[in-house]
């Protein structure tokens, strides 16, 4: 099955990726991650309009869904573009639904972050908990955004150690006292995550509902991550392509071999199947399809790992140069290599897939 955008999507995404190659070169993109400091791109990307696109007007956004969505995060991933601000904000949007200033905060530039249960990261967390006065503790680690988002939504249980599950859902500002984060250096300087620490955190409740908040945060996180390791593995095998053509052995250029060929043969079957997959996908938790937690679930278990695997072979076709910091490809290596992991691996995913078609 071939998806096929409607001609308002396929002209935004064209719109979306003329823009970026004027606002997002390559050397804008390097300078940007040499100074550690996204915010020029964040301040122009929600100044020319593009924050709001995919989401719905009653959260400030400017209609549309996650087609649209997932549109941004492959053309994101096209450019190199940072992209973790956008994303997170995203995804603890219909959590805000209730907080007209915080949301129309969020989109106008401030961002928020989703808080990830313990349980989901084991590693370095803590119960969050809210306690009689709604004050917030615990800790999440790895928070997208976690460095900069003005507001954090916290999936919180009740309760000294949380025993009682989440219950709620509490909304902190990122500079209210008992707040901490640390901000963690990835190797992929397009997105940024921090560890949150909350003690005894000033918070208001939502009115979202926790359990549905999350199901949908899972499923669209899935879905768009896909797609970013979509736009990336895209841009690489158009690097790998033209640069065979360039480099020549045995008097010849590279891209005659047979080995060759096939490699970039196999990365396009790949991009063709994912492409499909994930607007599919994206289609199915919109229109909250029964079966919409598998189509994302196999989207990011099987889009992110060919991602990774077409990485490689992208490295491989540019040889030793494609190692080198001099050239952009290590930009989209790096960007597929953290999409696979993002919000969990392959594994975690092909596990909710096996849970969902009951075969364990």
């Amino acid at each position: 099955m071939q998806w096929k955008l409607s001609q308002e999507q396929d002209a935004y995404r064209k719109t979306l990726r003329k823009w970026l190659s004027v606002v997002a070169p390559s050397a804008e993109v390097r300078r940007w991650f040499a100074a550690g400091d996204a915010s020029a791109f964040e301040s122009r990307f929600v100044a020319d309009g593009w924050a709001g696109a995919g989401l719905s007007e009653d959260l400030g956004g400017q209609g549309g869904g996650l087609v649209e969505l997932a549109l941004t995060a492959e053309e994101l991933a096209r450019a190199a573009a940072p992209s973790a601000a956008w994303l997170a904000t995203v995804l603890a949007a219909p959590a805000l639904a209730d907080r007209g200033r915080v949301a129309a905060s969020a989109l106008a530039g401030e961002g928020a972050a989703l808080l990830v249960p313990a349980e989901t990261v084991p590693d370095r967390a803590s119960p969050l908990t809210v306690d009689a006065d709604g004050a917030v503790s615990g800790a999440a680690p790895l928070v997208l955004a976690g460095d900069t988002a003005a507001w954090f939504v916290v999936p919180a249980g009740v309760g000294a150690d949380g025993a009682s599950g989440i219950r709620e859902l509490r909304l902190v500002e990122s500079g209210a006292r008992g707040v901490g984060r640390t901000r963690r250096r990835l190797l992929d300087r397009s997105r940024s995550v921090a560890d949150v620490t909350l003690d005894r955190a000033a918070s208001v409740r939502l009115e979202a509902d926790p359990a549905e908040v999350l199901r949908l945060a899972s499923a669209r996180a899935a879905v768009l991550v896909a797609a970013d390791s979509l736009g990336a593995t895209t841009r690489m095998l158009d690097m790998a392509v033209e640069y065979s053509k360039q480099r020549r052995q045995f008097g010849v250029p590279i891209g005659s071999f047979q080995a060759v060929k096939h490699a970039a043969a196999t990365i396009e079957v790949g991009i063709e199947a994912a492409r499909s997959a994930v607007y599919l996908a994206a289609a199915s938790v919109a229109a909250g399809d029964p079966r919409a937690p598998l189509h994302a679930a196999a989207v990011k278990a099987q889009v992110t790992a060919e991602g990774a695997r077409a990485a490689d072979s992208a490295l491989t076709m540019h040889g030793a140069i494609g190692y080198t910091w001099e050239h952009d490809l290590h930009l989209f290596f790096k960007r597929a290599r953290l999409d696979e992991k993002l919000f969990g691996s392959p594994a975690v995913w092909n596990e909710r897939i096996a849970e969902g078609l009951a075969l364990v």
